[in-house]
């Protein structure tokens, strides 16, 4: 692996960056040195990114400089078989009002509907981080047939459970907000709960299977 950037972000954190493209062996770097970090004395808060991993630290208890040399050790370490995370199972209701782009998703790519419908039950994908809001997952291994740019313009409210894409990602909305990827369906599951532990469903480093529990037109 490319060696990564360190660099401090204020005077209080630290970021880890490695190159471009994202990969799952970089993503399961990024979580292992991630988990390492939580057990680290004066580490306050430890943030995983796509590409990243940001570490919040008390300035007054530990050295910055030393603290990126430790960093930069963990992302050498081969991650193991404790970044594999579970398997998760996404019931969808493809199409018609649960998935209004759909049609758009399938004249960009030439597909027909159904065989978009097909092609993302069939992906085998990973959680490569949480972001955008609470348990946002942003899914990695999207089929290159299925890589679709977000919407011109975003839609004011995306419903709780929509299943989208954006660009060469899919994922899933865990509450009603803005969104501007493109729908294709909807999952009854609760991704966010505050009253769970933890409270979001996914987490990175998890695997995804999505399952067609139904298909509208």
């Amino acid at each position: 692996m490319s060696q990564p950037r360190i660099y401090p972000f204020g005077d209080t954190a630290l970021v880890c960056e490695t190159p471009p493209p994202a990969t799952l062996d970089r993503q399961r770097r990024i979580w292992a040195a991630a988990e390492a970090a939580r057990q680290w004395p004066h580490v306050v808060e430890v943030v995983p990114g796509m590409n990243n991993l940001t570490i919040v630290f008390d300035p007054l208890a530990t050295d910055a400089e030393a603290l990126a040399a430790e960093l930069a050790a963990a992302m050498e370490r081969e991650p193991g078989a404790a970044a594999a995370g579970r398997e998760v199972e996404v019931p969808v209701e493809y199409g018609g009002e649960f998935g209004p782009d759909l049609l758009a998703v399938a004249e960009h790519t030439g597909l027909t509907p159904d065989e978009v419908v097909e092609r993302h039950a069939a992906g085998d994908y990973v959680v490569f981080f949480l972001g955008f809001q609470p348990g946002f997952a942003y899914l990695g291994g999207l089929a290159d047939a299925l890589h679709t740019p977000r919407r011109a313009a975003p839609r004011l409210e995306v419903p709780a459970g929509s299943v989208g894409i954006g660009g060469a990602q899919t994922g899933i909305y865990p509450a009603a907000a803005p969104g501007g990827w493109q729908l294709i369906g909807r999952t009854s599951l609760t991704l966010f709960d505050p009253a769970r532990t933890p409270p979001t469903l996914l987490q990175p480093g998890d695997r995804v299977r999505f399952t067609v529990a139904g298909l509208h037109r």
